[in-house]
């Protein structure tokens, strides 16, 4: 009975898989935020710049994420210089170790139509974005999250979908400028401590409130 219940398990799995294999990125990105509590990995964030008509990557930052829904995340920028984005689910923290500087602002609101609100808000997405299908790209089914609020400081976002993971987003402001973050070694569902999201400020670190 035990191998029989394992079996079916098992099945269910790749069953589940297969499909998400060949689902659009709506589908693929809905069933993520609903089966993913927390996840934790890699990034890589591009500045792209047009020059002379063609896309040109310019400045590049890479680091670390950790995320729990709803509302708590770590971003981590390692290279080329130290600096986290820090939420409890109540306060942004903003760190800067160089200049050993720690900005915190009140959350209330400012992630509901923001980047972070797709990848580590609410399960609701589409209360504050409207996703639509764009299709498949060099081996990626990609979407766009069209923000509601109209004064959203991102004009476009698209979320890169594959085998039920996010690997890229390509965010493009209200300015023209377009930043693509690449995603990797995404691990879903990681084991987390109850104050992982508790931010300690630096000893001798100056504060500022906004």
């Amino acid at each position: 009975m035990r191998i029989l219940r394992k079996s079916s398990t098992l099945l269910l799995a790749i069953s589940l898989f297969s499909s998400l294999a060949h689902a659009g990125a709506v589908e693929q990105f809905k069933a993520f935020v609903a089966t993913n509590k927390s996840s934790k990995g890699e990034f890589v964030q591009q500045q792209i710049k047009l020059v002379e008509g063609k896309p040109t990557v310019g400045k590049t930052s890479s680091g670390v994420f950790l995320f729990s829904r709803p509302g708590k995340f770590i971003w981590t920028y390692k290279v080329p210089y130290e600096q986290t984005l820090q939420t409890d689910g109540e306060k942004l923290y903003i760190y800067d170790k160089d200049l050993n500087q720690v900005t915190i602002k009140s959350v209330s609101g400012a992630l509901g139509a923001s980047p972070a609100a797709i990848l580590f808000g609410q399960t609701d997405l589409e209360k504050n974005f409207t996703l639509k299908e764009v299709g498949l790209k060099q081996g990626v089914e990609w979407l766009d999250a069209i923000p509601k609020e109209k004064d959203s400081q991102f004009e476009h976002i698209g979320i890169g979908m594959k085998d039920g993971l996010p690997l890229a987003l390509e965010l493009r402001d209200n300015f023209g400028q377009v930043s693509l973050v690449t995603l990797k070694n995404v691990e879903k569902n990681p084991s987390i401590k109850a104050d992982q999201f508790k931010f300690v400020v630096p000893a001798g670190a100056d504060v500022f409130r906004q």
